[in-house]
């Protein structure tokens, strides 16, 4: 697969010169995925999809267009590809687009661990009995009133070749479960929570009994749920939701919203903005990273890029376009793995160190502005007392701005998450305004 999505790359590559355009970049992708879901204590769906494509990014006569296709057949290909040409060269001109510099992308590429062959060879009967075992520890209670788990694996090759030289591919597999369990409370409302494991690797998505107990744990901890209370506490986020919480944080970190003055990063690269606990280094090359990859989405080569060093804020995502347009050196333009520099304790240790507060388990909507920071969010989760998880809350938000909440950040956990490529594990956070009840 490989090789032969490579080659379609490499032959559009050839078409485009001929027809006229100066430069090109051709992305080839080929993603096989498969995944079943069992809802209450029988099989309800299997899926299997397999899809192919290439984009091409056309530079010609000072004019940029990207054109895609998934017909990947030879003569069609170069049907497309002409044709792509002539509508490139009917667009505006735009003196900011540019291929980035061969220098700039990677000679070689580096072995991630991005792949598991086992990942591509799950039997069917595996996936039923990881499936069965799921579903009946997530109803092993008379109060669940539905529980549905699902599990799926997938693998994915990208390529990439330009016109001025570099041709590269990877591939990547995944693994992942889930269980989702509703239960009976007693006023007749039915609280959910879910549990949700996997990465690389087919080991990453675990046991499926012990992922069906682990979302049944939550959904019956949620029973009894009262509005929490209006005030000023200490937050306990626990890695979940702070991987969540700080994709908010980062979201407007590109030179993108910069360029566009949509940014509260504005201004801020080089000082210190957030509290001395908090470092985020983008980390690509992490092995069997959920967000690892040899090259950007550019072609860029990869490496580390410190985001924010003990509260001062080192770099942003710099593409090469709105790189330009900002007079920005390009970085990268997007996130891959965000690492973080982690604390002495873990949930359990820092909900016994803040003794009172609140607990965040799950973001239930709200919003946030990228401009200023300020944010309201839903959530739920539990009273902290006495050091101890205590009732559970919701129908409550939480209000304030980010950069200010992050600068009252007072501890960070030694636990990160492990199912997301924003690596964040528990976050502590001082004097936080909440309103409930």
């Amino acid at each position: 697969m490989r090789e032969s999505l490579l080659q379609s790359t490499q032959d559009v590559i050839e078409v485009a010169r001929r027809a006229g355009a100066s430069d090109v970049a051709a992305w080839g992708s080929h993603e096989r995925s498969v995944s079943a879901s069992w809802r209450d204590g029988r099989p309800e769906t299997v899926q299997e999809s397999v899809s192919r494509g290439l984009s091409l990014q056309l530079f010609v006569d000072g004019r940029y267009g990207t054109h895609t296709t998934n017909d990947l057949r030879p003569d069609a290909l170069a049907g497309f590809v002409r044709e792509a040409v002539l509508w490139t060269r009917a667009l505006q001109p735009d003196p900011f687009r540019e291929l980035p510099p061969r220098a700039s992308m990677p000679d070689a590429l580096p072995d991630l661990a991005l792949e598991d062959d086992a990942v591509r060879t799950v039997p069917a009967e595996g996936r039923a009995a990881w499936l069965a075992a799921a579903d009946a520890e997530a109803r092993r209670d008379p109060q669940v009133l539905s529980a549905t788990s699902e599990c799926s694996e997938q693998e994915r090759w990208t390529a990439l070749s330009t016109s001025h030289g570099f041709s590269g591919a990877y591939g990547a597999t995944g693994a992942w479960g889930t269980v989702a369990v509703t239960v009976r409370d007693a006023d007749d409302r039915r609280p959910e929570a879910y549990e949700l494991r996997g990465g690389r690797r087919l080991t990453d998505r675990g046991d499926g009994a012990a992922l069906g107990r682990l979302a049944l744990t939550r959904a019956l901890a949620r029973l009894g749920s009262v509005k929490g209370p209006t005030g000023v506490h200490t937050m306990v986020v626990e890695p979940r939701a702070a991987a969540a919480l700080v994709s908010r944080l980062l979201a407007p970190a590109n030179a993108r919203a910069l360029q566009q003055q949509a940014s509260f990063y504005a201004d801020r690269i080089g000082t210190p903005c957030f509290s001395e606990q908090l470092t985020v280094t983008d980390r690509p090359l992490l092995p069997g990273g959920l967000g690892s990859r040899p090259f950007d989405g550019e072609g860029l080569t990869a490496r580390d890029l410190p985001i924010i060093e003990a509260g001062v804020v080192r770099h942003v995502y710099v593409d090469t376009y709105y790189g330009k347009k900002a007079k920005l050196a390009p970085t990268t333009g997007g996130g891959s793995n965000r690492a973080f520099a982690l604390g002495p304790r873990d949930r359990t240790g820092w909900i016994a160190d803040v003794g009172s507060g609140i607990l965040v388990t799950d973001w239930l909507g709200g919003n946030h502005d990228a401009t200023t920071g300020d944010f309201s969010l839903g959530l739920q989760g539990h009273r902290i007392t006495a050091g101890q998880i205590g009732a559970p809350v919701g129908e409550m938000n939480v209000t304030g701005n980010l950069v200010a909440l992050f600068r009252a950040l007072r501890g960070v956990g030694n636990d990160p998450y492990g199912a997301s490529a924003t690596q964040a594990p528990t976050l502590v956070f001082e004097g936080v305004s909440f309103s409930g009840a």
